[in-house]
């Protein structure tokens, strides 16, 4: 596998950086807009941008290449990653959340071992990755309590890692490698759509008015910025890269929320955040330090 070069880290910090930017837009629009209709708009916009983008660059987008039925498994993945993290919050606490949705790239570099035999990890990238993990349990504590709820909520969360780890790969393993990182997403779009839709009508969510101007605006960033340029860097770089190497620079993210919950929302930072921070950054070395 190609290593991963100082251009392509640059690059994963910046999508990193910008992903943990979106947890905040995520709570700034709750309040105007319900998360499986946020989600269904998001996508919605972002499938009409990227076929403008797709139209303009002459880029195909219906021609038949063998992607149909990985592209439909991807979407259904990418779809129901966030119908289970939306619906799974409401059970379990965001802490909690947190650390079971960042088990994902623990599933990645197991799956990687069998699927792509040049992709496994050493002794000391096992303890990279697990350092990193602990930079995060450091942050976000270790769940305690078996209330019957918040394991259900566990359980979705978990479920939604499962699904994210899974979209990597199918990504990596299947014809979606040989085409453009924009058809990749629209499958993903198109089936997501009606998917959070469909769970917005079954859970009743409704909007009561026009969603402010804060709400809108993090809306335009997660369509625009979030979807249509981060997610295609995301999907060229997994296309491109070692899949467990770049699933390791994802515990990033959270501390990146973490940092930007206290610069836009005043959220506090615990002494543990800087450990936490030297935890991650280790293990990524770790994982990333050739052989």
């Amino acid at each position: 596998m190609r290593p991963i070069d100082a251009g392509a880290a640059a690059l994963i910090v910046l999508l990193c950086l910008s992903w943990g930017f979106n947890q905040v837009t995520i709570k700034l629009a709750l309040p105007d807009i319900p998360p499986l209709i946020h989600s269904t708009i998001r996508s919605i916009g972002a499938a009409i941008i990227i076929w403008l983008w797709m139209r303009w660059r002459d880029l195909p987008l219906w021609e038949r290449d063998g992607t149909l039925v990985p592209g439909l498994v991807a979407g259904l993945l990418f779809g129901l990653e966030f119908l289970l993290i939306f619906r799974g919050l409401l059970y379990t606490t965001a802490s909690r959340a947190v650390l079971f949705l960042y088990v994902a790239p623990f599933f990645v570099v197991l799956a990687s071992r069998w699927l792509f035999p040049g992709d496994r990890f050493r002794l000391s990238q096992w303890i990279g990755l697990a350092m990193s993990f602990a930079g995060i349990v450091i942050v976000f504590g270790v769940p305690t309590g078996l209330h019957p709820k918040e394991l259900i909520g566990d359980a979705m969360i978990l479920a939604a890692a499962a699904g994210w780890a899974a979209t990597t790969l199918v990504i990596k393993a299947t014809s979606l490698n040989r085409v453009s990182s924009e058809k990749t997403l629209m499958y993903q779009l198109a089936v997501s759509i009606p998917v959070c839709g469909i769970g917005a009508l079954a859970f009743g969510e409704t909007m009561t008015g026009m969603p402010g101007s804060v709400a809108l605006a993090a809306l335009a960033y997660q369509t625009i910025w979030i979807v249509c340029v981060t997610f295609v860097l995301w999907f060229a770089l997994i296309v491109r890269y070692s899949a467990s190497r770049l699933s390791a620079f994802t515990f990033l993210t959270p501390l990146f929320g973490v940092a930007a919950g206290h610069v836009v929302l005043g959220d506090p930072i615990t002494p543990a955040f800087a450990a936490a921070l030297v935890l991650v950054i280790a293990g990524l070395i770790l994982v990333n330090r050739p052989r």
